[in-house]
């Protein structure tokens, strides 16, 4: 039997804020909030085939760069409409050394944390 991914834990200055964005981006909702904290995840909650995100309140940014990023793929639209609708929302293009060739786009969300918006379009679970 393998691990599965239940969670993500991203550190961040605003839990609210970047609750919302990431909310309209993956259609999910808050499932919880703690002190400092807020927690999304697909509307059926914690358990299921898609993992939740745990916003942290992180007041000074931790020293290097963070080792984990989120992937997303659309579900309902293709690449390029779906890089419009995560401009629209508050995401912008990071420029990591990409050569402009990749099939895939890296975006930073309103705190600056990268993720990159890939090309293949996935079924909706």
């Amino acid at each position: 039997m393998a691990c599965r991914i239940s969670e993500l834990v991203l550190g961040c200055r605003d839990p609210e804020a970047l609750a919302r964005f990431w909310c309209e981006v993956l259609d999910y909702v808050v499932l919880d909030r703690e002190e400092g904290a807020v927690e999304i995840g697909p509307r059926e909650g914690f358990g299921g085939p898609q993992p939740t995100i745990i916003l942290s309140r992180r007041d000074e940014p931790e020293k290097g760069k963070s080792r984990l990023h989120i992937d997303v793929n659309a579900t309902d639209r293709d690449q390029d409409a779906e890089l419009e609708r995560l401009l629209a929302l508050g995401a912008r293009p990071a420029d990591i050394g990409q050569t402009g060739e990749e099939p895939w786009h890296v975006l930073a969300d309103p705190e600056g944390n990268e993720f990159c918006l890939l090309k293949a379009r996935l079924d909706p679970l």
